[in-house]
């Protein structure tokens, strides 16, 4: 075997360790909580359960429950879908052919005939699933390690920044951004990290005074100690060197961390919402859209700092998944609840016409969006 060839195996070998098992790993958890969410509340309104996927395409093993579901593993790891008694397909498209032979028996335990109220609860679990899934990997970590807090204190200010036009001092407090109470340095950073171009007001402790500033971080481009480029917001502060007495471990008890990880998961949606509106009025660029690709990347760079971190980081992903699913696009979930809403008001379901046309046009949306955020990872990947 000639040395290059040995190398290329090397090479290979290093990419399935360092990427491919960290975002295997992180997306089988996701997707198997996500359908079970859609699993077990279908199993609870008495909808029979034809077959629960990880994976699409051909199946790899498989066995059958106790109840006539299939449990399977598929070839394809790139998501998963619950079949219904009565669905055409993994997308859940009701088959009319099957629905209008079915026995009266049988109609109890279809999809398509419960009430409007029971498929939205099936239809909704699956993202509830995620977010719950995200709260409690947050929680198990402040539980476990705390959260380590530095005081939001100004060090030094360079000069010609924003924070130099708003009038930051070195020795202030930043006590509060726009209305949000600052308990940490970290707390600042994700704030003003995310609101490049964006007018933030700061309340600041300046000695025995309470001061309000107003500050519009800049928009600058880093690299992170993978390589990685972003596109993030600025001020122009330097963090002083906290006193050892400053540093401090808040401990969680159970309760107490499950409310703090709710809060981090509202963090992440809330930013989301804002990152999105800014991309709709053009304050925010398409580059920092990712998909498939940078997922895994980040997986393998997550897993390189510990199990904590990669948990982290699914807690993560999972919280977009989840909210990326709600979003009112036919195919996915956040579709089929527009459709059961509009059926909630008008009395009776679209056509079966509409709904088809619908389901052809969120596919090209789902299509498109792949393609669209794999160029994106590939150009990212390029500059990196």
């Amino acid at each position: 075997m000639s040395w290059n060839l040995v190398q290329q195996f090397s090479l290979l070998g290093n990419v399935v360790v360092s990427f491919i098992i960290p975002f295997l790993f992180v997306l089988t958890i996701i997707v198997f909580i996500h359908e079970f969410g859609h699993f077990i509340v279908a199993r609870w309104c008495g909808i029979k359960v034809l077959v629960f996927s990880i994976g699409f395409g051909p199946e790899l093993v498989g066995f059958n429950d106790r109840h006539g579901t299939r449990w399977k593993i598929s070839a394809i790891p790139l998501g998963g879908y619950v079949k219904f008694f009565g669905d055409e397909n993994a997308a859940s498209v009701p088959d009319p052919n099957a629905i209008a032979a079915m026995s009266s028996d049988e109609r109890k335990v279809s999809f398509f005939h419960k009430s409007v109220g029971a498929r939205a609860a099936v239809v909704a679990a699956g993202p509830i699933a995620n977010f719950l899934l995200a709260i409690a990997i947050f929680a198990t970590i402040f539980a476990i390690y705390g959260k380590q807090e530095t005081p939001a204190r100004v060090g030094a200010v360079r000069a010609d920044s924003a924070a130099s036009v708003a009038g930051f001092q070195p020795d202030d407090l930043v006590l509060s951004i726009s209305g949000h109470k600052i308990e940490s340095f970290r707390d600042m950073q994700e704030i003003v990290s995310l609101s490049a171009d964006e007018p933030l007001d700061f309340e600041v402790e300046r000695g025995s005074a309470i001061v309000t500033l107003h500050a519009t971080p800049r928009l600058t481009t880093e690299k992170d100690m993978f390589g990685n480029v972003y596109r993030i917001g600025r001020l122009g502060i330097e963090q002083k060197a906290p006193d050892p007495s400053e540093v401090k471990t808040r401990r969680f008890g159970p309760i107490a961390a499950i409310g703090e990880a709710a809060k981090q998961t509202w963090f992440v949606v809330d930013q989301t919402f804002t990152y999105l509106g800014k991309l709709l009025v053009g304050r925010a660029s398409t580059q920092d859209v990712g998909g498939v690709v940078r997922i895994a990347q980040m997986s393998g760079q997550a897993a390189s700092l510990g199990f904590t971190a990669l948990m982290n980081w699914a807690g993560l992903i999972s919280v977009s998944i989840g909210l990326l699913n709600l979003f009112p696009i036919p195919l996915l979930d956040g579709g089929h609840l527009l459709f059961y809403a509009v059926e909630a008001v008008r009395g009776r379901p679209l056509s079966e016409r509409v709904q088809e046309v619908g389901f052809r046009i969120g596919f090209a949306i789902i299509v498109l969006l792949m393609i669209f955020t794999v160029w994106n990872d590939v150009s990212h990947l390029r500059a990196s």
